[in-house]
């Protein structure tokens, strides 16, 4: 069984920074991607950054810029380095890996940013 475990969510002011960690259960190296996603309510859950296992990496435009996805081979962790951040970044943030051909999803951290 493969498990995604999220932290790093909270509280922060707008301009404000917060890291996001993902653990996995797996070499994190073996997935093909691992991505950041998040869903505020009333809202689909979005795609925020993606980091491909070949290094290719995508950012939403929303937050290119602002966020910086990377990974560590050494502690299998993906993390979310999140900077002047916006009113409209809070939201439920996950982790996602594609492995064998299946997805598997952290269970979530809040995210809240507000003066």
């Amino acid at each position: 069984q493969v498990q995604l475990v999220e932290s790093g969510g909270g509280l922060a002011q707008p301009g404000g920074s917060l890291r996001l960690s993902c653990a996995a259960s797996r070499n994190i190296s073996s997935f093909y991607y691992m991505s950041w996603n998040r869903q505020s309510p009333g809202n689909m859950r979005e795609l925020v950054a993606t980091i491909y296992g070949h290094g290719l990496i995508y950012y939403d435009d929303s937050v290119r810029g602002r966020f910086t996805i990377s990974t560590d081979n050494t502690k299998n962790t993906m993390s979310l380095e999140m900077n002047n951040l916006k009113p409209e970044d809070t939201a439920v943030y996950y982790c996602k890996g594609l492995l064998d051909g299946n997805d598997y999803w952290g269970q979530g951290t809040q995210v809240t940013v507000s003066s």
